[in-house]
């Protein structure tokens, strides 16, 4: 394998790279990995009938089903408090 010897771990076979990788990181030597972010999303059960209703009144807002009931949850929290 010496053509193909590994750049970051100076393995000479599968078997030294495999113990090289199992004891290190990638982020320890590429600093040029960006960081990648997020989204966190829980999908709720809604009632067929319900969802349909929903569906209406997104459409005549232009907005996406979801965009509607987050914006109605939020509106709806801030009234609670």
């Amino acid at each position: 394998m010496a053509a193909n010897k590994s750049s970051i771990s100076q393995a000479s076979n599968l078997e030294e790279m495999g113990e090289f990788w199992d004891t290190h990181d990638f982020t320890e030597y590429d600093s040029d990995v960006p960081d990648v972010g997020f989204e966190i999303m829980c999908a709720v059960p809604i009632e067929v009938e319900l969802l349909n209703s929903l569906e209406k009144q997104a459409n005549l807002r232009g907005i996406k089903v979801e965009t509607l009931v987050n914006l109605w949850l939020q509106q709806k929290l801030v009234e609670q408090h």
